[in-house]
Order: C-alpha cells, then structure tokens, then sequence
C-alpha cells in the first residue's frame, strides 16, 4: 500500500523530487507522456547539485512548456510504496503555478498537455496525485 506523508519541511538534501500543480486562468494544466494514457500532474527527479526550485522551474518548462508563470512552495511530501525505493520513505516538494504563457511546443517525452476545467479521472500515480491536490486544497492553494 502507497503512504502519503505531508510535512512543513525537511532537510533540503532529503528532497528527491518537484511535482507542481499548475494553473491556467483558473483550469488545470495537466501533461500526458507519450508512453502512458493516463493524466499527470507535471513534475519530476531533481538533478544532482540542483536547487529544488530549480527541478520544480525545469520540470515545469519541459512537462507543460510553460514560459512565463508564478510559482509558491506549498510543502514537502513523502511517499512510502513497498515498489519504489525499497520500501523507503522518499520527499518531494509540492509546488503551486499559476501559467501566463506557453512554448508552443513541447521537447521533452511528454505528448501532449490539456487544460482543463475539471481535473482528471485516469491519474498515472493515482494512489498519490489525488492526495496532493487535496492537501494544497487543504492549505488554501487552490
């Protein structure tokens, strides 16, 4: 079974991953990889030596296209899943944006990206995606 842990922070070094809920005049912006048909939010591993606003700024870019945009930690997670990382608690942060303009086109594996007035049934980490979205509900993000 996935654990979802959500903290106010976490020594910085801990943090392996950025996931960024992202808007678009009030709908969801969310990307589609080319190797899946289900529905991500946009996100990704943070590379070694990189501050994680940096991963979060990247991922954002590559995922969604996205080139001019606010952007506010809303806090860190962690996801426990017998599957992933040998069971072992792994932290992300979890980041809200608000998208003014985009690329036109996307570089990166995914497909495509969708925006969207009601968010999606066919989540690709549905055990964990539903859950941040509920907790940056929860403190007020959206």
């Amino acid at each position: 079974m996935t654990k979802v842990n959500f903290y106010n922070e976490v020594e910085d070094s801990l943090l392996k991953f950025a996931v960024i809920i992202a808007r678009k005049d009030g709908k969801w912006v969310v990307c589609k990889h080319k190797d899946r048909e289900t529905w991500e939010i946009p996100g990704g591993h943070r590379e070694p030596g990189e501050d994680i606003l940096d991963t979060a700024r990247r991922e954002l870019y590559e995922e969604t296209g996205a080139l001019e945009y606010d952007i506010t930690p809303v806090c860190v997670y962690s996801v426990t899943a017998p599957d992933n990382f040998d069971g072992k608690e792994t932290f992300g942060m979890l980041y809200y944006a608000d998208i003014h303009t985009f690329e036109e086109e996307l570089h990166s594996e995914i497909e495509r990206i969708s925006i969207m007035n009601e968010l999606p049934e066919k989540w690709t980490y549905p055990e964990i995606q539903p859950k941040l979205l509920v907790e940056a509900k929860r403190r007020g993000y959206i």
